[in-house]
């Protein structure tokens, strides 16, 4: 029969079954798909903490949300159109967040008795009418997975799971997307597994054709590409982002890049993405713990390298000690921090931006440092450069925020040309005529001198060094001419960071300032005000220690200002101690981010109705 092709401007899918299942990949696939076709997009894949959660349980239940567009977009979307549910777990756990009349396509051959007990349902929802208000779609993915892999010598088991690229491939058919990518992909990744490789491409065909053929898909949907700006585009996830931009930094500024590290969730892939850049002199460590990491970041650093370190909440706590090292040194050092839910081991799969105090302030004795953070995926690889150019210049460690949604999101990427990169300068001292250890820059520098280079001997460590000459001492005054050296040093930077920047009216009623990931959220969610006869304004921290020269200048034009965070209000703290101004705070601190009608609900209430009519 004749299908319907429908043009829609965008839409939000999100893909969900047991951790078994597939979902990341077959969300990964898709997303790149997309991107090859020209949409904006945005992405937040959900997994759980638990590596074994027992299949078909609720706490076992992955999901992978895209939210793309003919236009620019910049959220995953709230409420998802379409739910790709493969079994009654993922039916269960993501039903509440679906619009009202959302299409629900469901493997039917899930919803047998244990599956059911498993998600406690008590009657199959499939039969019940407790999914009246959506349109459900039942297909039998498993099944036709089966017939189409008939005549493979593999398994039962090792059928089943092809069929995510059977929901893949019906996906493909249902919004116009070709499948040639996926199958160029499939055999690259498979070509020592010929027989995988032509069982998830059966798959993945016999989805795209099945939803041709049969009678129950009456309509096609086409997303147009997106209007961007004139570039070359890649989609990158953060971490990939973090990682590129480093490269970059390393490449401008011609050290060799060296990173310490300790695996955890969600900052690993930083690690693992830059382990593949050996051809470009990136050199990776693989610690046995955090402190390994960052000590060993510390020693490339004296050595004359571009040096991080990358960890999560729980590390950076265990990073502190070493932080106030490479700040007793000046050193230059990069400490990213991918935020995650806490305290303690918290929720490592999920999203928080709890970590901004121990940033600021997670150290004994007062060791100041730098603090900036990306507000999106993309713009993780610019903070990267930022982060590596304001360590180099200053000699301090810089701790570069971003988070868990940030980390595996993704993003359009509109690579930059080379020349166009802002400068990242190391500057090496060679000269020994007048060297001193700390013997200061008109920014408070010390010069950086590598050990070897004739007539530079010198000893640095963690007891407090006499001024100038770097001597150990324990003098009450020189002590505290260092601890203003290093405190003032890191002051000096606001020079070297641009203004905060007011997106709409310069001044007036209410004013939103965000930092971090919330940044996409909170610009959609003024929008949608705006379209109701709501006006605020917006600004955005990416600089966080120091903050930008005119940020007092600028919140002192509104009468309100809002401070929407994904904690308890860590951002408005330290707002109104460092002004002494009143802000009001908007927290939310569940693991997931705000959502854009949150914001947009917010906005209303704290004008309280007043929208100038």
């Amino acid at each position: 029969m004749a299908k319907t092709v429908q043009v829609v401007e965008d839409v939000t899918v999100r893909f969900a079954g047991d951790s078994g299942d597939g979902m990341q990949l077959t969300g990964s696939q898709f997303t790149d798909t997309t991107a090859i076709v020209g949409n904006d997009l945005s992405t937040l894949p959900d997994f759980p903490a638990e590596i074994r959660a027992p299949a078909g349980s609720l706490a076992g239940v992955s999901g992978f949300q895209l939210h793309f567009s003919s236009s620019d977009i910049q959220t995953p979307g709230d409420s998802p159109d379409i739910l790709v549910a493969m079994n009654p777990a993922a039916l269960k756990v993501n039903l509440k967040d679906m619009k009202p009349n959302a299409t629900i396509i469901v493997n039917t051959n899930a919803f047998d008795s244990k599956n059911l007990k498993l998600a406690k349902y008590d009657s199959n929802p499939l039969e019940d009418g407790s999914l009246s208000g959506y349109q459900v779609i039942p297909v039998e993915l498993a099944k036709l997975t089966s017939m189409a892999l008939d005549g493979l010598s593999l398994s039962p088991k090792e059928k089943d799971k092809c069929k995510n690229f059977f929901a893949l491939g019906l996906m493909y058919w249902m919004f116009n997307r070709p499948i040639e990518i996926t199958l160029n992909w499939l055999e690259t990744k498979f070509k020592k597994k010929p027989e995988i490789m032509e069982a998830n491409q059966r798959a993945l065909k016999a989805g795209f054709y099945y939803g041709e053929s049969t009678e129950i898909f009456t309509t096609r949907y086409d997303v147009k590409p997106a209007k961007l700006p004139s570039g070359i585009y890649r989609n990158v996830m953060g971490n990939e982002a973090t990682a590129l931009g480093f490269v970059a930094a390393s490449v401008k500024s011609g050290l060799q890049l060296f990173l310490g590290s300790y695996p955890i969730t969600p900052a690993s892939e930083i690690l693992q993405e830059l382990s593949k850049y050996k051809d470009h002199g990136v050199v990776t460590f693989q610690a046995e713990d955090e402190i390994s990491g960052i000590v060993s970041a510390i020693g490339a650093s004296f050595s004359g390298s571009l040096a991080l370190t990358t960890t999560s909440g729980p590390g950076l706590s265990l990073k502190t000690e070493a932080i106030g090292l490479a700040v007793m040194t000046e050193l230059p050092l990069v400490v990213v921090d991918v935020q995650r839910g806490g305290p303690s081991t918290g929720l490592p799969t999920k999203t928080e931006q709890a970590d901004l105090f121990q940033a600021f302030y997670g150290r004994h004795g007062e060791a100041p440092v730098c603090v900036v953070a990306a507000k999106s995926p993309a713009d993780c690889f610019i903070m990267s450069l930022e982060a590596s150019r304001l360590a180099l210049k200053y000699m301090t460690p810089v701790i570069l925020l971003t988070d868990g949604y940030l980390a595996f999101g993704s993003e359009p990427l509109n690579i930059p040309k080379f020349e166009d990169l802002p400068d990242v300068k190391a500057e090496l001292r060679t000269d020994p005529e007048e060297f001193h250890p700390y013997l200061r820059n008109e920014n408070l520098v010390r010069p950086w001198a590598v050990p070897g280079t004739p007539g530079l001997e010198h000893r640095i460590g963690g007891l407090e060094k006499k001024d100038v000459y770097g001597g150990i001492s324990y003098e009450p005054e020189n002590h505290e001419i260092m601890i203003n050296y290093r405190k003032a040093k890191i002051e000096k930077i606001v020079n070297d960071i641009p203004d905060i920047v007011v997106e709409g009216d310069q001044s007036g009623e209410l004013l939103l300032l965000s930092w971090g990931s919330t940044y996409g959220a909170i610009r959609e969610g003024i929008r949608g005000a705006a379209r109701l006869g709501y006006k605020s304004s917006h600004a955005h921290l990416n600089y966080l220690n120091p903050f930008p020269k005119n940020l007092k200048e600028v919140l002192s034009n509104f009468k309100k200002v809002l401070v929407p965070e994904l904690n308890l209000g860590q951002l408005a703290t330290i707002i109104r101690s460092t002004y002494l101004l009143e802000v009001l705070q908007y927290n939310k601190v569940q693991g997931q981010p705000f959502k854009v009608a949150e914001i947009e609900k917010k906005i209303i209430d704290v004008l309280g109705g007043n929208n100038g009519n």
